[in-house]
């Protein structure tokens, strides 16, 4: 009796892992874009030969709309679940706890008015993108940070920045008037006042942060439920020559910008979703998509 197996079909084996792939990629789009419920395609995954089970539950959860890295890895530890399970080799009790944690997801998501923070490196263009949806988005109120360096040629006292003395920025600390403050480059101090966020909240409308990461940090502990969203270049020698073509700083405050950037850029996996500041309009309505707003909210 041959007990020689039969040979490997590698072109067929190579072609059933690219379907397979195709169909993962699929169902991850269809979650990212809304068309399909993740409490849909895990009662799916329960069917091991579907394209459902071979995801990992990784990959699942970060498709899933405003869920990135931190969100993901939280999740999974609360829920007792490893990172490297597939959804359809998930056990009776893990599947009922995500099940269980799915519908609570879709009950907290509607398009409820909701904070999100914008961080990124220095000269990534946040403002630029910030000013364009305060021009372009009008529902969404773009929070004022206060700040106790000068203003910059162009910038208007309560649209950009209150510009403060160090002994009022102190009085607002005290007082606990801030969301967040941080020193930045080592220099100026920045902060964002609490109350005016607040208020446009219980007026039901969106609120968008642009602030630096060791403020987005401190809003990330203090406001959970805000989204984390970080702004990034195109490439590193596109935000080498924004710095240097604004001609604002001096060359040793450029440098020390860059210094200071390489370690902003080293923090990016802390947030909830990335955005490539390519071109500003495509950037902002990612964002605005981000807020859980409609692209067109401006029509």
């Amino acid at each position: 009796m041959n007990q020689t197996p039969p040979p490997v079909d590698r072109v067929a084996a190579s072609r059933a892992a690219v379907a397979a792939r195709r169909a993962r990629a699929s169902i991850k789009a269809r979650m990212a874009s809304g068309a399909a419920r993740p409490l849909d395609v895990l009662a799916a995954s329960e069917n091991p030969e579907s394209a459902a089970a071979s995801l990992r539950v990784t990959q699942f959860l970060r498709s899933i709309p405003h869920i990135g890295v931190t969100k993901t890895e939280r999740i999974l530890a609360d829920l007792g679940i490893a990172p490297v399970k597939r959804l359809g080799g998930l056990g009776r009790n893990q599947r009922a706890r995500l099940e269980e944690f799915l519908e609570g997801w879709e009950r907290s998501s509607p398009q409820a008015p909701r904070v999100v923070v914008l961080a990124g490196p220095t000269a990534v263009g946040k403002g630029t993108v910030s000013r364009y949806i305060r021009e372009h988005y009008p529902q969404v109120h773009i929070s004022v940070s206060a700040t106790t360096r000068a203003p910059r040629p162009g910038e208007v006292e309560g649209r950009d920045y209150y510009f403060l003395g160090e002994d009022e920025f102190d009085r607002l600390i005290a007082e606990d008037e801030l969301l967040e403050y941080a020193t930045v480059h080592n220099s100026y101090r920045y902060g964002t006042p609490r109350g005016p966020i607040l208020e446009h909240l219980a007026q039901e409308r969106p609120v968008l942060l642009e602030i630096d990461l060791q403020g987005a940090r401190q809003v990330r502990e203090h406001m959970p439920e805000a989204r984390m969203v970080f702004l990034l270049p195109p490439s590193w020698d596109e935000l080498v020559n924004r710095l240097i073509g604004r001609g604002t700083e001096s060359p040793e405050e450029q440098d020390r910008r860059l210094a200071t950037a390489k370690v902003e850029l080293a923090a990016q996996d802390e947030f909830d979703a990335r955005v490539v500041n390519d071109t500003v309009p495509r950037a902002a309505q990612e964002i605005v998509r981000l807020m859980g707003l409609d692209h067109d909210i401006n029509d």
